[in-house]
């Protein structure tokens, strides 16, 4: 099938370069276009919906959806572009949103990421988490970051996705992609199996469980690169939500265990640009320092942005330096700053060249 019945909504979010299309039931579609929602003269019925939903949504998922009332896998429309879609029910209704994956993955530069994250993917074991809240640019992140290595190092890897995003064409490394119900029974079973396939590099699409981060942490402590994704908006928060997993009893030694395997991890926040054409990325980046492991074994997880903030030298970024850097450069706005900003005080004094402390001595 060369053209869908929801082609012309692709045809109209690719040239207008939406990163979302969202589609309900008796609704107008919309597109988000540079952060914005805007509305197009299409409007999706019932009857229409239900026409094209065999079109898109593979049969042996359908049975997920029925039961459910969420599905997640990925369309590529011939000719036009590739979606991570989520198919779901609302107030009864269908609902549909689809993100736009750009026809092959970005690189560093591209993507606007500091230098710090191609260096970080150049590891060669241990964990590296990429969180953010839903939308704020994890998957682009993580795709750079496996440009990088495709394009410098000679590994071999295995994805496991849920659905798979982004495709790999071998440069420098072995791709394999695996999709979870369709090449595997999910990620843990994946995962498992990854051990036996003789990678260097394992992709988890989402760290979603307990189950999932041990076989991870596993993989790392055995020599593998393992890299995924968390729903944590800072450095701080990601390590109490792994901590979280485990009951009071079990924690220190976990504690012990991710001081050890943790290689950095990236937090990403998207700002809009000052020209209004799009986003850019704001990132934090803990590297796992002898300060940082010792901070992380002995429970001194609330002191952890002080070493970032003490931590340049490192490659360590906080997101207030972040955000100044983007002012400075002048791609974002000092409202714009501000207003994402965790710490605005301290950054309206560092938009005046005002800077209280270094972070250093955090141990006591």
């Amino acid at each position: 099938m060369d053209k869908t019945m929801l082609h012309d909504i692709f045809v109209v979010a690719v040239d207008n370069n939406a990163s979302d299309i969202l589609i309900r039931e008796n609704k107008n579609v919309a597109l988000r276009i540079s952060g914005s929602l805007v509305e197009i003269d299409f409007v999706t019925s019932k009857e229409f919906l239900e026409k094209a939903l065999p079109e898109i949504v593979p049969p042996h998922k359908m049975p997920v959806y029925e039961e459910t009332g969420d599905l997640d896998f990925a369309w590529e429309e011939k000719g036009i572009a590739r979606f991570r879609v989520n198919l779901h029910r609302q107030r009864g209704q269908f609902g549909l949103t689809f993100r736009y994956i750009k026809d092959t993955p970005p690189t560093v530069k591209n993507a606007n990421l500091p230098e710090a994250v191609a260096k970080i993917a150049e590891a060669n074991n241990g964990i590296i988490f990429i969180s953010g809240t839903t939308g704020s640019g994890k998957s682009t992140t993580m795709a750079a970051m496996l440009d990088h290595i495709n394009s410098t190092m000679n590994k071999h890897v295995i994805t496991i996705e849920d659905p798979i995003e982004y495709t790999y064409t071998d440069k420098k490394c072995l791709f394999e992609q695996r999709e979870v119900g369709l090449d595997a029974e999910s990620f843990d079973s994946a995962l498992v199996h990854a051990l036996r396939q003789d990678p260097d590099i394992i992709v988890i699409g989402e760290l979603r469980n307990r189950k999932t981060f041990e076989i991870a942490m596993a993989a790392a402590e055995t020599g593998h690169l393992v890299i995924t994704t968390m729903h944590t908006k800072d450095a701080a928060q990601s390590i109490l939500r792994i901590l979280d997993m485990f009951s009071l009893e079990e924690r220190e030694p976990i504690r012990k265990t991710l001081s050890d395997i943790l290689h950095a991890i990236v937090c990403q926040r998207l700002a809009q640009k000052v020209n209004g054409k799009g986003l850019i990325p704001i990132n934090e980046i803990l590297i796992t320092t002898p300060i940082v492991k010792q901070l992380i074994a002995e429970n001194q997880i609330e002191k952890i942005s002080q070493a970032i903030e003490g931590g340049e030298q490192d490659g360590m970024i906080s997101f207030n330096k972040s955000l100044l850097s983007r002012v400075n450069d002048g791609l974002i706005s000092e409202e714009t700053a501000i207003r994402l900003s965790d710490n605005p005080q301290a950054l309206k004094m560092n938009l005046k060249g005002i800077f209280l402390g270094s972070g250093k001595g955090i141990i006591q």
